[in-house]
């Protein structure tokens, strides 16, 4: 960074003070994670705008546990406090005061040698990454805390005297005898039925667009319901006339908040949400017509996120049932068919010279599954 861009960002951009993490805990924010060293009080220097800041504890060991993140809208010069509860291994609860943030903006010049800078030879990258992601769309898709958990959480239901007695002659019965209580035999499933049901922790789960199971409008015509099994371009509309009123991009806002909640925040459900929304766009033959400026942001959106990703992870879990290449290839098909504007099948065809030539990726021929089956018949 040359001296002049460092100053501005010295004097506009946000600070973020992470107080009190114990030594060795992974700490990230958008591209860059590090291990925090003794003297870590934060990260300044940040640009204003939309940023994942994530960490995960670590034990004596070096294991870390479960990935926590969260995103936030860096304002200018904002400072903003984050305190760590070591009984809770996460960030405290309790807010900081006025008096002390006040303190903390008289004392910056104090602060700033604990500071590590933002890496901003890192910072086009994750703009290329989180350009349709507005702070309302964040804060609408993040879990009600506004933490985002790796692993889900789960508590079970209340136990009660009776709930509790009968757990313990399930246990008991099961480790003396394998299927039998002191009423009689009772099966593995039985006693699995009585074992407390686990729910997921209230305000801990993603609130991600919920994709419609129907996939024809009601009283459609045999013929009707095939199309809509083969152009998903209803259910499609149903998402963005639900979920996207204002604004047709913030479904690619959400493909891209899935899909860093996935490759930073490590959220599995996530990479199943950026799966489902991709194919539903790429599978939507008719509205590619209707939403020309939509698809155009939709290929710049997957240029970049499939530029970024580690070369193992095509291997490792998008080509599990070779996903991207069957979703991408539906894709390519449907511009080609000539009844999209011209700009929109130059640039798609484009990206998929780009992919081939990058990846390999053959998007000619139709997969196995799509070849006719040969049926002999025997005498």
């Amino acid at each position: 960074m040359d001296q002049e861009k460092a100053k501005v960002l010295f004097r506009e951009g946000a600070i973020l003070l992470f107080l009190d993490v114990p030594e060795g805990t992974e700490f990230g924010i958008d591209y860059n994670c590090w291990k925090v060293g003794p003297q870590f009080r934060g990260v300044k220097m940040i640009p204003p705008g939309i940023h994942f800041v994530y960490y995960s504890a670590c034990n004596k060991e070096g294991e870390a546990s479960p990935r926590t993140g969260f995103f936030y809208n860096f304002k200018q010069r904002e400072i903003v406090v984050r305190r760590w509860d070591k009984t809770l291994e996460d960030i405290g609860k309790d807010a900081v005061s006025p008096e002390d943030l006040q303190r903390y903006h008289d004392n910056t010049q104090e602060m700033d040698k604990y500071l590590g800078p933002y890496p901003y030879n890192n910072y086009k990258t994750w703009v290329s990454l989180c350009g349709y992601i507005t702070d309302e769309l964040a804060s609408r898709l993040s879990p009600e805390t506004g933490k985002i958990v790796s692993v889900s959480q789960f508590v079970s239901d209340k136990s009660t005297s009776q709930s509790r007695k009968e757990n313990n002659e399930i246990n008991g019965s099961l480790n003396k005898s394998g299927t039998f209580t002191s009423d009689g035999p009772v099966s593995f499933q039985e006693a699995e039925d009585r074992l407390p049901e686990m729910k997921t922790t209230p305000g801990t789960s993603m609130r991600f667009s919920i994709i419609p199971k129907n996939k024809f409008p009601p009283g459609s015509s045999p013929a009707e319901i095939t199309k809509h099994n083969i152009d998903l371009s209803y259910m499609l509309e149903c998402i963005l006339s639900t979920y996207c009123l204002e604004n047709s991009n913030n479904i690619l806002g959400e493909i891209q908040f899935s899909f860093i909640c996935f490759l930073f925040g490590q959220v599995y459900d996530a990479f199943d949400q950026w799966k489902k929304l991709v194919h539903l766009l790429c599978s939507s033959e008719d509205a590619l017509a209707k939403h020309t400026d939509l698809y155009l942001n939709l290929i710049t959106v997957l240029h970049f996120q499939l530029k970024e990703i580690p070369e193992d992870f095509f291997v490792d879990i998008v080509s599990q049932d070779n996903f991207l290449t069957s979703t991408l290839r539906e894709f390519f098909t449907n511009i080609e068919s000539g009844q999209v504007n011209e700009i929109l099948q130059k640039k798609g065809l484009k990206f998929r010279d780009h992919l081939t030539l990058k990846f390999k990726w053959d998007f000619t021929c139709a997969p196995e599954d799509d070849e006719p089956v040969v049926v002999s018949l025997v005498d």
